[in-house]
């Protein structure tokens, strides 16, 4: 089964063919980044617009690269939850009219799900449930129990700022340069991760053992930058690298705390966040755990994994009505303090 996945949840337009869950057939992604650089981070109404202009060249180059045409389609699979609502709008009702249009099946998908599918998409990183879930990105950081392609149980998320939102906000602060994640990664390859050392958040109250929390360091760095120092003469890039050390860190801890809770050493990671560099490799360091990261190419916002979980939910039996409507927020991705 030949499955077209549609992505328009942030700031990529991104259109798939996946066939029978597993094989990529094509995958085409189309990057905001220029349109959004002037403001250091995405603007809303540029996203949805973008989406709206492109989606149909997008769709179009999909098909192409697969070598298929429309009619050769046998089902639409695409994000609706969790996102931009006016980006979500625009995926959604292109592909329930794509859907209608030529009588297919249609699914509509939660994309941080998708992003635990990921790994499934190549032989190299797929691997069976249960596992670890960590899901970093811009919008969400949530460690879970995977127990199958749609059961997850959260275990713990942010009780405030996103790991990939810090990242945003400390490189437009600074001027680093956007998007904020990719530039301090590298950045922080030039920088002494010694140079300051930022706080941990305590977290003391309630039962948050497995939460992670952003805005602490997040001001500090903004604001308090001199009170942590241990260099004198310090750098950007020395700045870049003990704010990502201290943000992989916080992760780091929650992790490490659900995997020994569990007794589950088999972490798969997924979102935009998880092309960190240093995040991948302090990962490796922990030899008890085996940690599955997708390429790159896969761990941003990507219509594969949309096209290959589709699969899954059609296999099952499992179709979305036409009158499914996007959802900003899904309940449970989370958490507020104490």
């Amino acid at each position: 089964m030949k499955v077209l996945g549609i992505e328009t949840s942030c700031d990529e337009c991104s259109a798939s063919v996946v066939e029978d869950g597993e094989k990529i057939l094509s995958n085409i992604i189309a990057t905001q980044i220029p349109f959004h650089a002037k403001w250091n981070g995405v603007v809303p109404e540029i996203a949805s617009r973008k989406h709206t202009e492109w989606i149909y060249a997008v769709t179009k180059e999909a098909l192409d690269t697969a070598g298929l045409s429309a009619d050769e389609i046998d089902a639409l699979a695409v994000t609706s939850r969790p996102g931009l609502l006016g980006s979500l709008l625009v995926g959604l009702c292109f592909a329930k009219a794509f859907a209608w249009a030529k009588g297919l099946p249609f699914i509509a998908v939660d994309h941080m799900l998708a992003h635990l599918y990921a790994p499934r998409l190549l032989p190299e990183t797929k691997c069976d449930y249960p596992f670890l879930g960590l899901l970093v990105s811009g919008g969400h950081t949530i460690i879970c129990r995977a127990d199958d392609f749609d059961n997850i149980t959260v275990l713990g998320t942010t009780i405030d700022d996103a790991a990939g939102e810090a990242f945003d906000k400390v490189a437009k602060h600074y001027n680093f340069g956007y998007p904020g994640g990719a530039v301090i990664d590298k950045m922080a390859q030039n920088g002494d991760s010694e140079a300051f050392r930022f706080p941990m958040p305590s977290l003391h109250k309630g039962d948050h053992r497995y939460d992670v929390s952003y805005s602490g360091i997040k001001n500090a760095v903004v604001n308090q930058l001199d009170t942590f120092k241990v260099k004198q003469n310090y750098t950007q890039e020395d700045i870049a690298a003990s704010f990502q050390k201290t943000v992989v860190n916080i992760l780091l801890r929650a992790l490490l705390n659900a995997a020994e809770d569990t007794g589950i050493t088999k972490i798969v990671a997924g979102g935009g966040v998880a092309a960190n560099s240093y995040l991948r490799s302090t990962l490796a360091k922990q030899t008890h755990l085996n940690c599955i990261f997708p390429p790159p190419d896969l761990c941003g916002d990507n219509a594969a994994m949309i096209a290959g979980i589709g699969f899954q939910y059609l296999k099952r039996g499992e179709q979305s009505p036409l009158n499914t409507t996007p959802s900003a927020r899904v309940a449970g991705f989370k958490k507020k303090y104490p």
